[in-house]
């Protein structure tokens, strides 16, 4: 124990507050970004109920490009607009417009493909009985690929929680501004052992309760 004796204990659970709240806000916006956008994505596909291809092309493209920038510099190349979005570039606020910006792109394909996995024969029969465009796509498309798209929480939250990490380089805060401020900076390994040790923590809880999720969709 006289290794962690000089840890200001204190500052670790605000680094830890900080990252959770990062996390659970940038979490809620990637999912209601992320699930628009993917379902539009498959929904504008060639054969499917709003077929249009040039704004699936032009969707593509742009989450493609999105999904193509590294976390640090998109963060870094969003910082002016961050500013006019929630008024600053630092902090938790300053974090969370190029964490979903990051996330949103990423969520919206695993969405787009867990819709793909549903079977046609079952679009094609609410179509059939003449359920609305808005009813197939609630009440059946959505819930046959439920399992799916709670993976695909699960994956983006745990990617969230190492991009939680590398905005702490530029003032986010957080474990990852802890672990690169003093780990690191300050040469202080025990600093470093418990921030790595309380983000793998956090990322095992995320899949647990995401394949916990998944195991009790499944056998409804």
């Amino acid at each position: 124990m006289d290794y962690f004796a000089e840890i200001n204990w204190k500052e670790i659970w605000r680094g830890s507050e900080q990252t959770l709240q990062m996390l659970g806000w940038s979490m809620l916006f990637t999912v209601l970004l992320g699930l628009a956008l993917g379902v539009l994505l498959f929904l504008t596909t060639r054969g499917q109920l709003l077929e249009n291809k040039i704004v699936y092309t032009v969707l593509s493209y742009v989450i493609n490009i999105l999904r193509s920038v590294p976390f640090i510099i998109l963060m870094i190349s969003m910082i002016e607009l961050t500013k006019v979005i929630v008024g600053t570039s630092i902090g938790v606020k300053g974090a969370i417009p190029p964490l979903v910006i990051a996330a949103a792109p990423f969520f919206a394909r695993l969405v787009e493909t867990s819709l793909r996995e549903v079977d046609r024969g079952v679009i094609e029969a609410a179509q059939a009985m003449g359920a609305s465009k808005w009813t197939i796509i609630w009440r059946v498309m959505l819930r046959e690929a439920r399992t799916g798209i709670i993976a695909a929480i699960t994956i983006t939250a745990v990617t969230l929680v190492s991009y939680t990490a590398m905005a702490g380089a530029i003032g986010a805060g957080g474990l990852g501004d802890l672990a690169i401020r003093y780990g690191y900076q300050r040469f202080r390994p025990d600093i470093l052992v418990v921030t790595v040790g309380l983000l793998i923590v956090l990322v095992q809880l995320l899949q647990t309760l995401g394949d916990w999720l998944v195991r009790r969709l499944t056998r409804k």
